[in-house]
């Protein structure tokens, strides 16, 4: 039997792992039609840090694709996870 992982079937994978890959699959769509890139940066359990890149930076969209698009569909996987932008403060 093939592991969750191969098959495309990360059901038994780490929360984070599954939440990384979603993530992934947002940006690569961000990226190819809209010219931006979405990217974990860090994850506590209860709240994802996200960083946007790309044609989102400065955008006056970014808020919007940030909390409609991203938050709305991890929040469909990930009910009890919070997305917030990652501080670009040192």
């Amino acid at each position: 039997m093939p592991d969750a992982i191969s098959s495309g079937d990360n059901a038994e994978a780490p929360v984070e792992e599954r939440l990384q890959n979603l993530i992934e699959n947002l940006s690569s769509y961000i990226e190819f039609y809209h010219g931006g890139s979405v990217k974990l940066i860090s994850f506590d359990g209860k709240v994802a840090r996200v960083e946007l890149g790309g044609a989102c930076e400065g955008c006056p969209l970014s808020l919007n694709t940030l909390h409609g698009w991203i938050a709305g569909t991890v929040r469909q996987f990930f009910p009890d996870i919070t997305v917030e932008e990652a501080s670009t403060a040192p």
